[in-house]
């Protein structure tokens, strides 16, 4: 018996909340570090550089910069997108004229992401913008681009209220939409195609093919996602940090002025940390997200 569809979005949300917060816990300091050279990409020489560098400015707690908006961030996104990805999926089986329990393929579920992924930018954007800006306080501060930094979440989103008012909060959302958009497609994409060669090869269903391959779909799809969109996560990183000293340019105007003015590779600085992160981080996400979705299920079934 499939649940009410309220207890269904419920369920998805509460699924995705786990998952959002498990991803934060194990992928944060990496996550700092892609931040740190994304923004400043000529004061580190490489990945382990920006490692050492930022262990001996300011020690362990440095990595963890951001670790509360990070958490609302992602908590919040995968809440979000989550809830929309099963509402989408009905949006795509109405559109393909197919039944409610009809079962998708990877492409439409693909699609499903990538739509559902507009819905979750609305919520994200604001955090991740914080969570920008207390993780690159230190190199903004030591570069002259500010006078004093900001140390706690609420005083970057005073300063935001201040200086920029509410809309500050969503510098850079343009950039994060064209992101998620294709991002999540190949997100979703990526983690259905490998869940279903895993349980092709195992025989058996895709929700019992263990945790393992679950975890590794999802790196996969995380490794997938990030390949297509770094630049464009590069360009808002660095919208979101630099409009502390001011109005930034729009999403294209800051491409192309990191491409001439710093040459294609700047657009890539950060790339290692993020694909080492994304094995563990976004394997724990699917991995909380289908853990305790199947729990709730049980839960209600019984």
């Amino acid at each position: 018996m499939a649940p009410h569809p309220a207890v269904q979005a419920f369920i998805d949300l509460s699924a995705g909340a786990v998952g959002g917060a498990a991803c934060v816990f194990s992928g944060q300091p990496l996550d700092t570090a892609k931040v740190k050279m994304q923004t400043f990409p000529t004061m580190y020489r490489g990945f382990v550089h920006c490692i050492m560098s930022t262990y001996k400015q300011v020690g362990l707690r440095g990595f963890y910069q951001g670790t509360t908006p990070a958490l609302m961030a992602n908590i919040a996104e995968n809440s979000v997108l989550f809830m929309s990805y099963g509402f989408c999926q009905q949006v795509i089986r109405f559109t393909a004229g197919l039944e409610s329990k009809a079962v998708l393929s990877d492409v439409q579920k693909a699609c499903a992401g990538s739509i559902a992924s507009i819905f979750s930018s609305l919520v994200l954007c604001p955090t991740e913008l914080v969570k920008c800006r207390l993780q690159a306080m230190y190199e903004m501060e030591a570069s002259g681009k500010i006078t004093k930094s900001q140390n706690s979440v609420w005083s970057v989103v005073r300063s935001i209220i201040r200086n920029e008012g509410p809309v500050g909060f969503f510098q850079g959302l343009t950039t994060t939409i064209a992101r998620e958009i294709p991002g999540y497609f190949c997100f979703f994409g990526a983690y259905e195609l490998s869940r279903t060669t895993f349980a092709d090869y195992m025989k058996c269903e895709k929700d019992d093919i263990g945790v393992a391959p679950i975890m590794f779909s999802g790196g996969f799809g995380g490794a997938c996602l990030w390949l297509v969109v770094y630049p464009m996560d590069c360009v808002k990183s660095r919208i979101q940090v630099m409009s502390m000293t001011g109005k930034q340019a729009g999403f294209f105007k800051t491409f192309m002025t990191i491409a001439r003015g710093e040459g294609v590779r700047a657009l890539y600085s950060g790339l290692t940390p993020t694909m080492v992160r994304t094995f563990p981080a976004n394997g724990a996400l699917f991995l909380g997200y289908e853990v305790s979705r199947k729990f709730m299920m049980k839960q209600f079934d019984s």
